[in-house]
C-alpha cells in the first residue's frame, strides 16, 4: 500500500544532550513524510480487551529542509531520507469509559528502522555526503524516536475524537431519546469484540422512566459479515413504551378531515341514536378520536416481526360551541407485520395489516382496520440510528429473525477519509460532535 502523508511546518531539534557550539544554528524545518510503504500490516484481536496493530519490513521517505549558520558560513539545502526494514508494533486497550462511550484508555508501541538511505542537496552538498553516515545515523534515531510518539497522539487523541462521534444517548425527535450506552468493557476474542449495548429508548419528558429488560440476550453465531447486530424484543418494545407514556400513539379527526366515505358509514350505522338528538345538532360535523390504550408490544418470531396494538376509537358529534356528544366507543386489536431494515445507518420497520379485530355492538367498521397502524408508521418509518463513528456507514445488509430478536448482519464501508473526517472534528466545536453525528 502507498500512502502519501504530508505534515508541513514541523520544527525538530536533533537528538542527543551535546550543547552546538557557539554561533551554530542547525534547524530542521518543514517535514514531510512523502511516502509511506507497508509490505506487511496485520491488524488483529488480542484478549480481553486489545487491539494489536504490525507493521513489518516498511519503508518511509522523509524530506525536510535544513538551515545551517556557523559564524560566516550559511547553508540552505534539502534531505531526503529513506528508512527500510521499518517495523512497528501496537498494541490499544479498549474500554469503557463513564459516560458509556467506547475510548483508547492505553497505548503501547515499539519502533525500529533496520536501514536509512539520505540524498542532500544545497551549497554544502559535497560536505555533507562526505559526512552521510554520521548524519543518517541521526536521521535515522530521530525518525525512530518519533513514530511511536505519532502513534499514540493518532489513537489517544485522533482516534478518540472520532469515537466521540458516535452517538451514545440522544433524542430522536422531540418526544423520545435513545441510550447506546456500553454496559461493560469491550470483551476482545481472538475472531471479535463484542460490545454490549444498552439499546433502549425513554421518554425526553421523564427519561427515568423505562421498561424493564426481561428480554433473552440475542446469541450471535454469524460469521459472513464484518459487523452483526443483536436487537431484541426490548429494543422495540422501548421505542413503543417511550412513545406511548409521551403521549403521541393517538390521531384525532375533525371534520373535513374524517373521509367522506367513512362519514356515510357512520352515520348511516348510528342513524338511530342521532335522530333521537336536538334537530340542531342532527348535521354536526364528526370527529373521531383514536388512542392506543396501552403501550403496543413486538413479537418476534423465526416466521417474522409482528406489532400488537390495543385503541379505543371514540366517534363524536361536535357541535359548534357546544360540548361533544358521544356516539360509540369502539374497542380495537390489530396485528401488524413490521419488516425491519437497515438503511443509512438507521434501523427502519414497515408496517402492514395482518389482523384487524373491532369490538362494539354495532356492525364492523373495515374501513378503520388502518387506523392504528397510521401513528406507528409515521415513528417507525424514519428509523432509529445505529451507533456508528462519521465516515462509515453499512452495506450487504442482511436481516435475520429469530425467537424473541433479530440480527442485522453488514459490512463496513468507508465514506470519508480518516484525515477528512479528522479535519472536520478538529473545526467542529467539541460538545456538537456526537449531536451532529446523531
Amino acid at each position: 500500500m502507498l500512502v502519501s502523508v504530508e505534515a508541513a511546518n514541523q520544527k525538530t531539534a536533533w537528538p542527543g544532550k551535546i550543547a552546538p557550539p557557539p554561533h551554530l544554528a542547525v534547524s530542521p524545518c518543514s517535514v514531510k513524510v512523502t511516502h509511506l510503504q507497508l509490505n506487511f500490516s496485520e491488524l488483529h484481536f488480542q484478549p480481553e480487551q486489545f487491539l494489536a496493530f504490525r507493521i513489518n519490513n516498511g519503508s518511509i521517505g522523509v524530506r525536510f529542509r535544513r538551515q545551517l549558520l556557523y559564524w560566516f558560513f550559511y547553508d540552505v539545502g534539502s534531505i531526503k531520507t529513506w528508512a527500510e526494514g521499518v517495523n512497528i508494533h501496537t498494541l490499544m486497550e479498549l474500554s469503557r469509559d463513564e459516560g458509556g462511550r467506547l475510548k483508547i484508555t492505553n497505548m503501547s508501541c515499539s519502533a525500529s528502522i533496520a536501514h536509512m538511505h539520505a540524498g542532500f542537496s544545497g551549497t554544502l552538498r559535497k560536505v555533507y555526503e562526505f559526512v552521510a553516515r554520521l548524519i543518517t545515523r541521526g536521521v535515522r534515531y530521530l525518525l525512530s524516536q518519533q513514530i511511536c510518539p505519532a502513534l499514540n497522539h493518532a489513537g489517544l487523541v485522533l482516534l478518540n475524537s472520532l469515537l466521540d462521534t458516535v452517538p451514545v444517548r440522544n433524542p430522536v425527535d422531540k418526544y423520545v431519546g435513545s441510550d447506546y450506552s456500553l454496559l461493560s468493557d469491550p470483551h476482545v476474542t481472538a475472531e471479535s469484540i463484542d460490545l454490549d449495548f444498552k439499546g433502549m429508548f425513554f421518554p425526553l419528558r421523564s427519561e427515568n422512566e423505562t421498561l424493564p429488560n426481561v428480554a433473552p440476550e440475542p446469541l450471535l453465531r454469524e460469521t459472513e459479515r464484518m459487523v452483526y447486530m443483536g436487537l431484541s424484543e426490548y429494543f422495540f418494545d422501548s421505542a413503543l413504551f417511550s412513545y406511548y407514556r409521551a403521549g403521541v400513539l393517538s390521531m384525532e379527526f375533525v371534520g373535513d378531515e374524517v373521509p367522506k366515505d367513512l362519514e356515510v358509514l357512520l352515520r348511516a350505522s348510528f342513524f338511530g341514536t342521532i335522530i333521537l338528538l336536538d334537530p340542531d345538532v342532527v348535521d354536526a360535523p364528526l370527529t373521531l378520536r383514536l388512542q392506543v390504550t396501552k403501550a403496543p408490544h413486538c413479537t418476534i418470531r423465526p416466521s417474522g416481526t409482528y406489532i400488537s396494538v390495543s385503541a379505543l376509537l371514540n366517534i363524536f358529534l361536535a357541535p359548534p360551541d357546544q360540548p361533544l356528544i358521544l356516539l360509540s366507543s369502539l374497542i380495537m386489536e390489530s396485528r401488524l407485520n413490521a419488516k425491519v431494515v437497515l438503511h443509512n445507518k438507521a434501523v427502519r420497520a414497515h408496517l402492514d395489516l395482518r389482523r384487524f379485530r373491532i369490538y362494539s355492538n354495532q356492525s364492523a367498521f373495515e374501513s378503520l382496520a388502518q387506523s392504528p397502524s397510521l401513528f406507528l408508521a409515521e415513528r417507525t418509518k424514519r428509523g432509529v440510528q445505529i451507533p456508528l463513528p462519521e465516515g462509515m456507514d453499512f452495506t450487504q445488509e442482511a436481516v435475520r429473525t429469530h425467537l424473541g430478536y433479530l440480527t442485522i448482519g453488514a459490512d463496513l464501508h468507508f465514506t470519508k477519509g480518516l484525515r477528512e473526517v479528522i479535519e472536520k472534528l478538529r473545526e467542529t466545536p467539541g460538545p456538537s460532535l456526537a449531536s451532529t453525528a446523531a
